[in-house]
Parts: C-alpha cells; sequence; structure tokens
C-alpha cells in the first residue's frame, strides 16, 4: 500500500554530493535516489487524518549518514540506514561543528520504533522551494564533522550512505518518531579536516 501511494503521487529525487576545498566544489556523485514508502506512510498520515494535527510535523527537517550502503538497501521498502553513525560525537568530532546532532526514535514499519537514532538537523535556511514541484535540501558537512570515523574494530570507515526522514508524522508528544523519506548509497568517502561535503537533494512531487 505504502509503494501504491508513492508511485501514486509521482515522487521522484536526485542527490548530488560536493567535495568542497577552500570554497571550490569538485562533483563526487550524481544520482536519482529511491524515495521511501516511509514517506507515503507520513503522507497517508496527514491525508487521512490519522497522524499529528500540526503540519510542522511533516516536515522533512532532518538527516542520517551512515559507514555501510549497498546496493541491497536502494529499494522502496528500506526504513533505515544499513550502517548509520550511532553517537552525536561520530557527527561533532572534537572540533566547531556546524552540525545541530541530537536523538530521538525512529519509524520501522511494522519493527515497531528504534529509541535511541541520532539524526541531524536540516536548517529551515537549507531547504529551498526551486519551482511548483520540487524542493532541494542542501546539507553541509564542514571541515569539523565527521571525520577519521572508525569501526567497532577501530578500523577505518568511510561515508556511503544517507537518509532524509520526516519529523514527526504520527504527532507523538513524548517524543519525536520520524520516518524515512528517501534513500541514497554512494561511493565511500573518508571524511577528513581537509575537505567539506554539500550534498544537495532535490524531491520532485508530479
Amino acid at each position: 500500500m505504502h509503494n501504491s501511494f508513492v508511485d501514486q503521487i509521482n515522487m521522484k529525487g536526485h542527490l548530488t554530493i560536493h567535495k568542497v576545498v577552500e570554497g571550490n566544489e569538485e562533483l563526487v556523485f550524481d544520482e536519482a535516489n529511491v524515495i521511501t514508502s516511509g514517506f507515503g506512510w507520513s503522507l497517508s498520515q496527514l491525508y487521512g487524518l490519522a497522524g499529528s494535527t500540526k503540519i510542522t510535523d511533516y516536515q522533512i527537517d532532518r538527516f542520517q549518514l551512515g559507514v555501510s550502503g549497498f546496493a541491497g538497501n536502494q529499494v522502496s521498502s528500506t526504513y533505515e540506514l544499513s550502517g548509520p553513525l550511532s553517537q552525536i560525537s561520530h557527527y561533532t568530532g572534537a572540533g566547531d561543528s556546524n552540525l545541530n546532532v541530537f536523538q530521538s526514535k525512529l519509524y520501522k514499519g511494522d519493527l515497531g520504533t528504534a529509541p535511541n537514532a541520532i539524526f541531524a538537523s536540516i536548517p529551515f535556511a537549507k531547504v529551498t522551494k526551486i519551482d511548483d514541484r520540487s524542493v532541494r535540501f542542501t546539507i553541509f558537512i564542514d571541515e569539523d564533522s565527521c571525520n577519521n570515523l572508525e569501526g567497532a574494530s577501530s578500523e577505518e570507515v568511510s561515508l556511503s550512505e544517507i537518509a532524509l526522514f520526516v519529523k514527526n508524522p504520527t504527532g507523538n508528544t513524548v517524543s519525536d518518531i520520524s520516518s524515512m523519506a528517501a534513500y541514497r548509497y554512494f561511493s565511500s568517502i573518508r571524511k577528513t579536516s581537509d575537505f567539506g561535503l554539500v550534498f544537495r537533494w532535490t524531491i520532485t512531487f508530479g
């Protein structure tokens, strides 16, 4: 049902990633992304008057990064990243990070919710209307963020997946329960303080 709802309103997405060194951008990724069934579920809560009564709860205002993206996760039924960053410090490091990072709940479909997911905010000023059908979300990972990540065995790991999330479609009053709206895996990027990253994600309706 969720997949057909997404298809019915004909949502599409596209993601570009640029490396930023001393203000200069280099394109390193440029592909379409998957609109996930969680987005369709979120909108069905709105249109069916079954969820939150606050329109702000249906905004895409947060994202996650992960380190084990793969093609098998690039499907509409995906509800969570394969290897999401699991600590606030993974995003902010020890430097002067530009990211606002917080802990909240994650909607996982029939699997319920995950209580301790880590998200980073997408500032409202970075959400841009392109035309009557398209919205662009710009995510900047500065030089002080997401650097020198290590796995459980202290091995080096690289960023390789990202997702956008709807804020709180059920209107839960104790804690936001966020639902994945779009997902994309990408070629591994070993993030260091030598460069920043800009993700520009465009969602088109109809």
